[in-house]
């Protein structure tokens, strides 16, 4: 069991380690390194060492948080973060209990996410030029983007070889490494098939870079690159300023459930580890419906 004076920086990455063992996602591991980074330098202000804390000073940081002025989602997130740390100081006996177990975090507004409509959708595909390398890279990330439901990461990780033309399926692999064949479009297909024989032959400098989507450089994407590019795709396209590239992806969602899919389903195919993520999309067809019939009905 561990006592005070303990090296707290070594337990922190000791705890990194185990993280990256587990699988989770390096933006997770590295929020979670500036959460804690975060929560020891205020712990160190009001208490004598972190691993001494209670719940009640657990407590009293997302107090401190939310005075600070953050939202209710950050609060959680670094309260997730404290929470992991000392799981792992639990699992391995270093601590007896983990203090933020018994902490709540603040509930967050609901948000729906933002979705483009299938008419926005048509015309973003049919108006996309391609007609340069990049223009043609950008088309086929967006039918991709579309067809098969993908995060930016998950864009930026394929590989050229990811796309198999003979079964029309996809691998992917998502986030805690978790892998999954998704079925791919013929619209997508002949995108891709497009940038692979005319895209990116020209902009690829290196042989042996085996991603798919490449910079002007030659190089892998990176999830910046993706955002800005779909960005201005989806912003010029569909004149829907304000929503994300994340937005191809709640749109495939949203498009299969109205189209008949059921949630299992849109779970598998979106990569969610649990049912309750996918299940925000039936409270957005509902929100639809909603407003359609509060448009249309003449007695609503």
């Amino acid at each position: 069991m561990s006592r005070p004076g303990d090296n707290w920086a070594e337990l922190l990455k000791l705890h990194e380690r185990d993280l990256v063992a587990s699988g989770s996602a390096a933006k997770t591991i590295d929020a979670y390194g500036r959460d804690l980074a975060q929560f020891t330098t205020w712990f160190s202000e009001v208490g004598p060492d972190p691993i001494l804390a209670g719940h009640r000073d657990v407590r009293r940081y997302a107090a401190h948080l939310s005075a600070s002025g953050c939202a209710a989602s950050t609060v959680a997130r670094k309260l997730a973060a404290v929470r992991s740390l000392f799981a792992f100081l639990t699992r391995t006996g270093r601590v007896s209990q983990n203090p933020a177990d018994l902490v709540s975090a603040p509930k967050a507004a609901s948000r729906l996410p933002r979705v483009l409509t299938t008419e926005q959708i048509t015309e973003i595909l049919e108006t996309a030029p391609a007609r340069t390398p990049l223009e043609i890279r950008d088309r086929a990330m967006i039918e991709l983007s579309y067809s098969c439901g993908l995060r930016s990461e998950e864009v930026i990780s394929l590989p050229v070889d990811a796309l198999d033309f003979e079964s029309e399926q996809l691998s992917v692999v998502g986030k805690g490494s978790r892998h999954r064949r998704l079925p791919v479009g013929e619209p997508a297909q002949r995108a891709v098939e497009d940038y692979l024989s005319r895209g990116r032959p020209a902009l690829v400098s290196d042989p042996a870079e085996k991603a798919l989507f490449i910079s002007r450089n030659g190089r892998r994407l990176s999830p910046s690159d993706v955002s800005r590019r779909l960005s201005a795709r989806v912003r010029d396209a569909a004149a829907a300023s304000g929503i994300s590239p994340h937005a191809l992806r709640h749109s495939f969602a949203t498009h299969l459930l109205e189209g008949g899919a059921d949630l299992r389903t849109i779970q598998e195919l979106l990569g969610h580890s649990s049912i309750s993520t996918t299940q925000v999309y039936t409270h957005l067809d509902s929100a639809r419906l909603r407003d359609a019939y509060a448009g249309s009905h003449p007695r609503a």
